[in-house]
């Protein structure tokens, strides 16, 4: 998969950025960020859940997330205070602001323009490429305030039509299809997802119903 923007090209596949031909190095952690900015370029994505993605289950400062964005804005000549790509959400995280076209092969798999999402109580949550983070938490990219899930519980990872959940060290884990998860698995449609007392349904469609997102209710309690 490459995503092309303002003269740059990420090749995911190579684990390559590149600039007329040229590879630019980034750290390991800084392409892993902004492969993760660039696939959810969609909307802001807080601090909280760029942690959970690039250090799961480890404390770490909130510099070192800042040393990344730092890094990756310097690779791309980008500036802080005049964002071509990388914006500073105030007080938030970051977005990707940058245009991308992104580089599909004439032969990929139909499924690849399939629509992913999560059926719940009755209703549909769309997930979005890149990382979907589920918990109790205000910040996560699906909110579900119930007294069995954890701030950041599990994290759906959605990358070319295909899905796989992967608990993130919840106190209840995550159970598939009845079997309690531990390492990344991958979702087929109709697999059911169990997080505490809730239960999800992976749901794969070229036509969904209409999507409600789950609203966060109330604060957080600690993981």
């Amino acid at each position: 998969m490459r995503d092309r923007f303002g003269g740059f090209t990420l090749d995911q596949d190579t684990r390559q950025l590149l600039s007329n031909g040229d590879e630019i190095h980034l750290s390991p952690k800084g392409f892993d960020l902004l492969a993760l900015l660039v696939a959810n370029r969609a909307r802001a994505v807080s601090k909280a859940e760029l942690q959970q993605w690039l250090w799961p289950s480890t404390f770490v400062e909130e510099t070192n997330l800042a040393t990344l964005a730092a890094e990756i804005r310097r690779a791309l000549r980008d500036s802080a205070a005049n964002p071509r790509f990388i914006r500073t959400v105030y007080a938030f995280g970051y977005r990707f602001v940058g245009e991308v076209t992104a580089g599909v092969g004439a032969t990929s798999p139909p499924h690849a323009r399939a629509t992913l999402g999560l059926s719940f109580e009755g209703r549909h949550i769309p997930l979005l490429e890149g990382v979907n983070v589920i918990g109790r938490a205000t910040d996560a990219a699906i909110p579900i305030d119930s007294p069995g899930i954890s701030r950041y519980h599990a994290r759906i990872v959605v990358t070319q039509g295909e899905a796989t959940v992967e608990d993130l060290g919840s106190k209840n884990g995550t159970h598939l299809n009845g079997s309690l998860i531990t390492t990344p698995c991958q979702l087929s449609d109709g697999n059911e997802i169990r997080l505490g007392t809730v239960v999800l349904t992976f749901r794969i469609g070229s036509q969904m119903s209409p999507t409600e997102t789950v609203p966060a209710e109330g604060g957080a309690s600690g993981r």
